[in-house]
């Protein structure tokens, strides 16, 4: 039995996947936004150990929640699947002045890696759309250049797979992967989202915590469980100790290197 965090689980993938790993017995604590959705999270999976809260879109809330987590005592896996998707018509900034999407998709899952009692394992959302996005990682705040809210996204889905892989050459004692759910009909992908939303939470489940030597691998990319191909550049270890830079340097933590 393994003992699992997984942010943003009210609702959507990170709930499937939670109700999932709570049926398969092992123990689950949860991530709210706020102390309503939290609410909501405990009714619909009463079997949660807890629910930790905080809007990761501010720099003192990340580190509130790896405050918290790290109060409930050590977790062997970490799923970190809280992201916004790529609808945003404008740079919408959050209270550190940064941009939302890269704030709550990469700076929040590094601030909350470096932060939390290094588990066993460090799962990590990405999607479809991160080949061919290779990150501008000069602009990440998108200041010098006009806003797409289409490529924000798929540059920070791209970002966080240089993220699992730095993870992975950093820590060999940890398994870091990163996964992609398929493009599924949820509040983010939309009703006319076309892949299968029974097998996207499976993959995250299955990584962070079955003992089948397909799932105890690190610096791997995978889909619907099974390794999957993911954009070249990403294995760039340059790049991933820059975006590493970049983060450490807009929230003042530091990843154990």
């Amino acid at each position: 039995m393994s003992r699992i965090f997984i942010t943003g689980s009210t609702d959507g993938l990170g709930l499937m996947a939670a109700r999932l790993l709570a049926e398969e017995g092992h123990r689950v604590v949860l991530h709210a936004r706020n102390q309503a959705r939290a609410d909501d999270a405990r009714a619909a999976l009463p079997q949660a150990e807890a629910v930790v809260t905080g809007d990761l879109a501010s720099l003192d809330a990340m580190r509130d929640v790896a405050g918290q987590a790290n109060a409930l005592g050590r977790f062997d896996a970490v799923i970190h699947n809280a992201a916004v998707g790529y609808r945003e018509p404008r740079r919408i900034e959050t209270v550190d002045g940064l941009p939302h999407v890269f704030a709550v998709n990469v700076l929040a899952p590094y601030v909350l890696t470096a932060s939390i009692d290094k588990p066993a394992r460090l799962v990590y959302l990405s999607s479809g759309m991160h080949r061919g996005a290779a990150a501008d990682l000069d602009d990440v705040q998108w200041t010098a250049r006009p806003w797409n809210g289409a490529e924000a996204y798929a540059q920070s889905k791209f970002m966080d797979v240089l993220l699992a892989f730095a993870v992975a050459r950093y820590w060999p004692d940890v398994l870091s992967n990163a996964l992609e759910p398929g493009w599924v009909p949820t509040k983010m992908g939309g009703p006319s989202a076309p892949d299968d939303l029974n097998e996207a939470h499976r993959t995250q489940a299955w990584l962070a915590s079955d003992d089948d030597e397909a799932a105890r691998v690190s610096g791997r990319y995978f889909f619907h469980m099974r390794e999957r191909a993911c954009d070249p550049a990403t294995r760039d270890a340059a790049r991933q100790d820059r975006l590493i830079d970049v983060c450490e340097r807009l929230s003042g933590v530091r990843l154990e290197r």
